[in-house]
């Protein structure tokens, strides 16, 4: 049987990146998903996930979300429950970012990455919560958290402030849901990916930066969106029961470099 047989997961920011990644493999693993975007189409180009997904045999449906929002957070985990009857994984990714040190961050800047990579991730562990406390344990689980934090929430995110802040902030939140949950069976962890190459514009692919991050990173490549969906597929998966509040690093063996 596949690790996510029946299951029914949420996958925040699913249209790129990680997220699209996350969901990708937790369809093939049988899982039922709902993507939550902003938009359907991918930053790195090619299919939308959702097209994707059904190509290839999976179950999933898309629901248009701005996580900031508590209305698009509770319309999203009441979408999922009325179309496949319950939640088994909430996965909160979408995040956002501004390359802004301390003195370059307007209130602006630091207001919309808050928004999105904190309280975005609140609203959804909410939410999600809420939900799982209604529901009937399955081998000794209601359901199961995975938040996507980073590296950069346990050491420095050099010229950006707003970002690692934030990131650091996932990770106390995961410890704090896990122990304050463990009694209600659920489940809540941290995927923590290093360096990945997700195919989208911008600073993160930047030359000088890859080859920093090469230079970095004791493991011969950098990382791919797999890789973090491989950890998020175990956190998700009957194997992690006894696993809670983790961050759990996919970084190739920087942090212990």
């Amino acid at each position: 049987m596949a690790l996510l047989e029946h299951k029914v997961a949420i996958v925040t920011g699913a249209s790129s990146g990680l997220g699209r990644a996350i969901a990708l493999r937790y369809a093939r693993e049988g899982a039922r998903v709902v993507l939550a975007d902003r938009h359907e189409e991918p930053l790195e180009g090619g299919l939308p996930t959702l097209d994707l997904i059904r190509r290839a045999g999976g179950t999933a449906i898309s629901h248009p979300t701005n996580v900031s929002k508590w209305a698009d957070i509770d319309s999203l985990v009441t979408t999922a429950v009325e179309a496949y009857g319950r939640l088994d994984v909430m996965v909160n990714n979408a995040a956002t970012y501004t390359s802004t040190n301390l003195v370059e961050t307007s209130e602006e800047q630091w207001e919309r990455v808050m928004a999105v990579n904190l309280t975005g991730v609140f609203l959804g562990c909410r939410r999600a919560v809420q939900q799982m406390l209604t529901q009937e344990t399955i081998d000794e689980v209601r359901g199961r958290i995975v938040n996507i934090s980073s590296q950069h929430g346990m050491v420095a995110s050099p010229g950006d402030l707003p970002y690692g802040v934030s990131k650091g902030g996932v990770v106390q939140m995961t410890r704090q849901i896990a122990v304050d949950h463990a009694r209600d069976f659920i489940v809540c962890n941290a995927v923590a990916p290093g360096k990945i190459v997700t195919g989208k514009p911008g600073i993160a692919n930047d030359p000088e930066a890859l080859d920093y991050s090469r230079r970095r990173t004791p493991w011969p490549r950098l990382g791919r969106p797999e890789d973090v969906a491989g950890a998020a597929l175990f956190l998700a998966s009957d194997m992690a029961t006894y696993v809670t509040g983790i961050n759990l690093l996919v970084d190739g063996g920087w942090m212990a470099g």
